[in-house]
């Protein structure tokens, strides 16, 4: 027997055996499985009198909702695109997004409808526009009154093939336009399966929204723990208080987030140890954190640290840190230095760590190649872009463009970008293992760490560094640090302190920021083009 692997089975599954279950919490209201249900099927008859038909594609500008979260198996059940939007776009990367997507209907948060309303002339395809929790001024459909219109009865779903494109997530460019990921049910319905079996997920789990919907980490959320009858809380603003007070109020056993977010909970935690009784899981992906968290987390919060490795071209998990049976008796030390590594391959992927000829790099922890995937999850490819996809798919692997060395056990450990690779004097110098030292310093919040010219060397490193509150420390400080704990020659040369880094809408920092900025006011031009 051949059944395809739809997404809306995953909801299907969690209302036949959880129905009466709460199911979501969204600020002050509450939904079991049965009334979420009824509003997909609710927004699944009002997308169809609008014309929203197979192939379709629906653009969601939105923070982690009710709303967001009902989006994806209203809009599935109709055969049609979900597309997420970053939230922290500017009004033309929207205007490119929507039209290059040719989006037919816009569903947008009121806080963020002021993003759209300055390229709404402009808009070639959208005919509809949306808004949840919309103000009496603004002049556009009111998401709720519309919902409540229609019937939450079972819908007459379209006929689904496990291959159609189910969704399309634009990667944020650095230059030029982002470009529309295609992901199908296929992709997704078997990552979230492999998935859920490396993350333990249960119906007993309790799953706190941190990382937005349409991040590369938050997206199999929806999937996975929806399916597992999971409860999900909707935080529409992730700061260090209201994740405590979430985790303390509704019992939150596990979170998916970047080493930043957890690094401020880390230093929230430091000045108010809040009380939490229950087993957590912490799910770390974006960049790789220093050593140095691993251990804090999970000696000081007394959470499992668990991080991952993915992108949204693989939808997006292959790799995991959790440490094998074999390797349980290793001294804690290094147990620790290996959750903090992007892990082993996953249930269904194919990753290798290969050289510039194709071959596989050595087992070594030294040896440095580029990370390349072949699975289940990898896209079926760049939307409107086949010049792009055939660049990132060659020989049936993914080319991720990270690159790795791979220990003695198999573990693959992500060193850097290929484009934030640091090369003094002809060595290549990880600027993660730079900032992982600077981490261990007690003054040190945040580090990010960019090559910098250089006139002997070419370039070295130079940290862009917040000071932990309550602390201070100097340039000169820090560069000692960095000398008596590195080899020299990857050791800073310099410091930049800042009040904040830069970051993407999911907390990763953005050195490509900080690196152009550096460069043009130094006067050179641009290192990168990517």
């Amino acid at each position: 027997m051949n059944v395809p692997l739809v997404l809306t089975q995953f909801l299907d599954r969690a209302v036949k055996l959880y129905g009466e279950k709460k199911a979501v919490y969204c600020d002050d209201r509450v939904f079991t499985y049965n009334e979420l249900n009824g509003r997909v099927n609710q927004l699944s008859n009002g997308l169809r009198e609008l014309g929203v038909n197979k192939g379709d594609r629906v653009a969601y500008l939105a923070p982690n909702t009710l709303e967001m979260l009902e989006g994806f198996y209203g809009v599935f059940q109709l055969g049609a695109i979900m597309v997420p939007l970053n939230i922290r776009l500017k009004p033309e990367d929207y205007l490119f997004i929507l039209n290059h997507s040719e989006s037919k209907v816009l569903l947008v948060d009121q806080d963020l409808y002021s993003l759209i309303k300055p390229i709404k002339e402009k808009l070639t395809t959208v005919e509809h526009i949306i808004v949840h929790y919309k103000a009496p001024e603004t002049n556009e459909v009111d998401y709720d009154q519309w919902l409540q219109s229609h019937s939450s009865e079972s819908f007459d779903r379209a006929e689904l093939d496990e291959n159609d494109v189910c969704s399309l997530l634009y990667t944020s460019g650095t230059t030029g336009n982002p470009k529309g990921v295609m992901l199908t049910h296929r992709n997704n319905y078997l990552h979230a399966i492999c998935s859920m079996h490396h993350l333990r997920v249960t119906d007993r789990d309790v799953y706190l929204h941190i990382l937005p919907m349409f991040h590369v980490n938050g997206w199999g959320a929806p999937f996975y723990y929806t399916v597992n009858g999971a409860t999900h809380i909707c935080l529409k603003k992730a700061t260090p208080e209201s994740i405590f007070n979430a985790i303390q109020r509704h019992k939150v056993s596990v979170m998916h987030m970047a080493p930043t977010v957890l690094n401020s909970l880390l230093q929230y935690y430091e000045q108010n140890i809040p009380q939490i009784e229950q087993n957590i899981r912490v799910v770390i992906a974006g960049s790789a954190p220093p050593p140095a968290f691993v251990t804090r987390v999970e000696r000081e919060l007394g959470w499992e640290f668990i991080q991952v490795y993915g992108m949204t071209e693989s939808s997006p998990l292959s790799l995991v840190s959790t440490i094998r049976s074999e390797l349980r008796d290793l001294p804690m030390k290094d147990q620790y230095r290996m959750k903090a590594k992007a892990g082993h391959q996953m249930i269904g992927s194919d990753v290798r760590v290969v050289n510039e000829h194709g071959e596989d790099v050595a087992k070594d922890g030294v040896e440095i190649g580029e990370v390349i995937v072949r699975s289940n999850g990898v896209m079926k490819g760049y939307w409107k872009n086949e010049e792009a996809t055939m660049e990132a798919i060659r020989n049936g692997y993914l080319h991720t463009g990270d690159m790795a060395t791979v220990d003695q056990y198999g573990n693959i450990d992500i060193v850097d970008r290929k484009k934030d690779i640091i090369i003094s004097g002809g060595e290549n110098i990880s600027s993660i293992e730079v900032e992982g030292n600077l981490y261990e310093h007690p003054a040190v919040a945040e580090a990010a760490v960019i090559a910098v010219p250089h006139e002997k060397w070419g370039e070295t490193p130079h940290a862009f560094v917040v000071v932990r509150s309550g602390h201070s420390v100097t340039e000169e400080e820090l560069i000692k640090f960095s000398r008596e704990n590195l080899a020299h020659f990857k050791a800073i040369t310099g410091v930049t302190f800042v009040e904040e880094l830069p970051k993407t809408a999911s907390g990763k920092i953005q050195k490509v920021h900080l690196r152009n900025d550096y460069w043009k006011a130094h006067g050179k031009s641009e290192r990168f083009v990517n």
